[in-house]
This record gives structure tokens, sequence and C-alpha cells, in this order.
């Protein structure tokens, strides 16, 4: 648990806590839930100002945002924030690098483990598997999709397939015995209750998602949401993502 911050940290926290407390409504990507939830009451602490946070797909929030969903504060992968600051949505010189997390693939707690260390192992563990999931919308899961297709055994993995909404759906498959692999970001396999990562993808097949906040270019709430995209970019909050098994951004 994060129960301090380093002197940098807290001088930016303490200089916000000068500004009217508000209500920051977030939308954030599943893909760092774990640190998120760890740093918004560190942030609202300090602040006084009060995280209004919903987690989803980054695709999914992007769409929200898109149709007219009010928000002060989005972290999406880089790609949705770049749409979005090309469309007006989101603010260009707020924008934050906050974290970056590669795929991984995990297995029920105690389930035997396969060797998945080289691409050649990772093909043999996925022809030999049961079953295996991930999230049909989720960036991880676009990318195993189209890596299976690389490796040259989509059709033949296709029948073991079971889509997920979510991460979070993949996670419980998973725990819950009814697949025996899941694919999605490391950081949200060792979130998953029940599940253990099994490893990440082989170095030459890795993939890295980064996320990115930015402030919409409509908030009522602009300086809390500027300084909000500071606060996860400091050493103490970085700190939090590293171990929750992501990079810095």
């Amino acid at each position: 648990m994060m129960t301090r911050l380093l002197p940098a940290a807290a001088a930016l926290l303490l200089s916000m806590s000068s500004v009217q407390a508000s209500e920051i409504k977030v939308l954030a990507s599943n893909g760092v839930k774990a640190a998120l939830e760890e740093l918004a009451p560190v942030y609202e602490r300090q602040t006084g100002n009060k995280l209004s946070i919903t987690f989803g797909l980054a695709a999914v929030l992007k769409r929200q945002i898109e149709s007219g969903e009010p928000f002060d504060f989005a972290i999406l992968t880089d790609a949705g924030i770049e749409d979005l600051a090309k469309q007006g949505k989101v603010d260009v010189a707020s924008r934050v690098a906050i974290a970056r997390s590669g795929v991984g693939i995990g297995i029920k707690k105690g389930a035997p483990r396969a060797d998945i260390g080289t691409p050649d192992a990772l093909k043999r563990a996925l022809l030999d598997s049961k079953s295996i999931s991930w999230a049909k919308e989720g960036a991880s899961g676009v990318y195993f999709a189209k890596l299976l297709e690389r490796m040259g055994i989509a059709g033949q993995m296709q029948p073991k397939v079971r889509l997920a909404a979510s991460g979070a759906e993949v996670g419980k498959l998973v725990a819950g015995g009814e697949v025996q692999y899941g694919v999605i970001l490391v950081n949200e396999l060792m979130a998953a209750p029940g599940v253990e990562v099994l490893g990440p993808l082989p170095a030459e097949l890795q993939n890295y998602t980064a996320f990115h906040g930015a402030a919409s270019t409509s908030s009522k709430n602009a300086a809390a949401a500027w300084a909000l995209g500071k606060f996860l970019t400091v050493r103490a909050a970085r700190d939090v993502f590293k171990a929750k098994g992501q990079e810095p951004g």
C-alpha cells in the first residue's frame, strides 16, 4: 500500500490543496485499474478533491466520449487519446504518458504450468491447450488474435476460443476452471483473484499497450484534471504502477 509520497509529489499535492475542492469524473481503462485504485485515496486525502472513476474497456470508453459522455480526465490507450485529441475532445497540452503493459497468459492458481518462454514453446502450449479466452475488444485481445494468425495457428485454435467482454471476465473464467488459459495484460492477471501468471509472451512476440491520460476540453474542473495527470506521473505514483506489474509510460 502506498503510505507516503516522495517530497516532489507531496509538494505538488500541497500546492493543489489551495484550489477549491472539486469532483473529478475519470474514465479509465481497466488496464490501469489496480494502480489507480491504490493511488486515488492518496490523491483525495492530499487535495480534498473527489475522484469519481468509471473503469471499462478503453475502446468502449472512447466510444462513450465520442458520443458526448461528460468527463474531466480520461486514461485510455495512447492511440485512443491521440484520436480524441484530433477530434478536439481532449486537451493536447494536458496529455501525459502514464504506464505501459505487456501481454501475458494466466492460469488457475495451482494448475500445471506449461513452458511458454520461447515462440516455439508458446506455439506448442497453445496447440496442446483445451481452451483459451481473451477480451474481444481489449487491446491485448485484438493483438493476440492477430498474433495467432501470424503464428499460423488461428484456425486450429478457433474451436478452443471463448471470447469475453472484459479482462475481468477472462480472469473469472480462468479462476473458475472454465478455460485453461486467459490472455490479458500482465498487470490485470496479477490482480485477478484465483489466477496466477503463467508468463508474459516471449520477447520476440511481445506487444505493449501504452496508457496515456488527458483532460477534457470541456471540463469545468480543468485545473484539478490537469493536476491529476501530473500526480500520476510523479515518481511515487510510477512506483505504484511498477508494483502492479507495469512499466513507466
